[in-house]
């Protein structure tokens, strides 16, 4: 049997399938019910949020046999035929390799034919911004004034890239990154789905690691999986190795250690982490968030609904940064971006993240300023008082 990836395995096929972009389904599915169907949209968002199967989902509801209709039925030819790929009127296009003056004109000419099967003859080009400028001013007067019969639909990663006179001519949306309990959530049925058993925090794990893509968090869950070596439950641990991350409780115990002044406990965690072979500049990115993560506890409790993370590790920062203060948690972090870039340039990052550790455990703490104010004060009585007893 032929190995599906989970990516394409489970890709949505409807616009209630598409997780995370409800503000440009509901526009789309009133649009359609409204009989407001424009001849042009433009998709434009990070890779992997749903620009390309959102376009397909259209596809479907305006070429169903039962439509136009936001609700396609999934099982009439042109259905099944844009679903598997081989719809003669949905026509796929990448702009990267379609970009030339000579392949827009092939598209002029082809629009003038009418629609195979479907009501639509629907042209997506992926990664439009990619077009030249001379095949973007050949595709204007087509893309004024298209055929009633002809849809188009670009997709790209690149908007700032597009000319506005493109611009002018097509419904833009703007499709967003996914947020991790959204992918969380997917994930999750995706994984009971396949049989196996992933703790909240190891989905949460592949989850931000996807950094808002719904296709590599699936992709990174199909890594997991095969990690897994065909077990049902996974541990977390398996999770952090496959993905190269960090253990949690490392970055904790770094970030304690600083908090406190306690440079040989940094010190420590740098040889485990380098001992395991982990990147040390992965480790001082994910070092970034959670000292992001720890000041915003530090705050208060509205900063504190900024961070997702799970109640016990919500728990353990706040612990870590009780007491300590915001204003030397924001310091600690602009110091930290600098190691960062320090670290992923330096040939052996490993001396510089240790002396970076020396300089900040080295470093005294600030004073308030009202303290530096009393204190001179203080000075200003002493000299006063010295000066009249002479």
């Amino acid at each position: 049997m032929t190995y599906l990836a989970i990516a394409r395995k489970y890709r949505p096929a409807t616009f209630d399938e598409i997780v995370g972009q409800e503000h440009v389904t509901r526009t789309l599915r009133n649009a359609i019910k409204g009989e407001r169907i424009h001849h042009a949209y433009l998709f434009t968002g990070a890779r992997g949020v749903g620009k390309t199967t959102a376009a397909r989902a259209l596809s479907r509801a305006l070429n169903c046999e039962q439509g136009p209709t936001p609700n396609p039925c999934g099982t009439c030819t042109s259905c099944v035929e844009i679903a598997s790929g081989t719809s003669p009127d949905l026509i796929e296009i990448d702009g990267a390799s379609n970009n030339s003056v000579e392949d827009v004109r092939e598209i002029r000419e082809a629009v003038q034919y009418a629609p195979t099967r479907g009501k639509f003859k629907i042209y997506l080009v992926d990664e439009v911004h990619m077009l030249s400028k001379g095949a973007f001013n050949a595709l204007l007067k087509t893309l004024e004034e298209p055929p009633p019969h002809v849809v188009f639909v670009f997709a790209t990663t690149e908007p700032n890239k597009i000319p506005d006179t493109i611009l002018s001519r097509v419904q833009r949306f703007d499709f967003k990154r996914i947020p991790v309990p959204k992918v969380v959530e997917h994930l999750a049925s995706i994984a009971e789905k396949e049989g196996v058993n992933l703790s909240g925090q190891a989905l949460r794990l592949i989850a931000r690691s996807g950094e808002g893509s719904m296709r590599d968090a699936q992709s990174l869950l199909d890594q997991v999986i095969s990690a897994g070596a065909g077990k049902s439950d996974i541990a977390d641990n398996v999770v952090t190795e496959t993905l190269g991350l960090v253990d949690r409780a490392l970055l904790h115990d770094f970030l304690g250690g600083l908090v406190r002044g306690e440079p040989q406990a940094c010190f420590a965690v740098i040889d485990r982490v380098y001992g395991w072979g982990h990147e040390l500049s992965t480790f001082t990115e994910e070092l970034l968030e959670v000292v992001r993560d720890a000041t915003f506890l530090g705050l208060s409790p509205d900063a504190a609904r900024f961070v997702d993370l799970p109640e016990d590790e919500v728990q353990t920062l706040t612990a870590i940064v009780d007491g300590a203060d915001p204003e030397r948690l924001s310091r600690l972090f602009d110091a930290l971006v600098d190691v960062h870039g320090q670290v992923k340039r330096a040939s052996r990052p490993r001396i510089v993240l240790e002396m970076a550790v020396a300089r900040l455990a080295s470093t005294r703490k600030a004073q308030p300023v009202g303290a530096l104010f009393g204190r001179l004060e203080q000075l200003e009585r002493n000299l006063r008082g010295g000066g009249g007893g002479g």
